[in-house]
């Protein structure tokens, strides 16, 4: 029975464990790499930026609100909104 229970437990937090890992962060764009399809802001946070974001309009300078989840250990943007 207790086994049960923990299984059902485990299930439960793998459910939602993808979206407690979601953030937003705000910042200006230090460097941009677009053969890493990367960039670093001002704050040191670097984010590596998913195949569905547009990388057109992040230039070195512009100010970004990110929305960002942490997949294998880097922080990949899911949007990129230049202020």
């Amino acid at each position: 029975m207790m086994v049960k229970v923990l299984g059902l437990i485990l299930v439960a937090l793998l459910a939602i464990a993808p979206f407690a890992a979601a953030a937003e962060i705000e910042g200006k764009i230090q460097t941009v790499d677009s053969s890493d399809r990367s960039i670093v802001l001002d704050n040191g946070t670097k984010i590596s930026v998913g195949d569905s974001v547009s990388m057109d309009e992040l230039k070195e300078g512009s100010d970004v609100k990110v929305s960002y989840e942490e997949k294998d250990g880097r922080n990949v943007a899911t949007s990129v909104e230049v202020k």
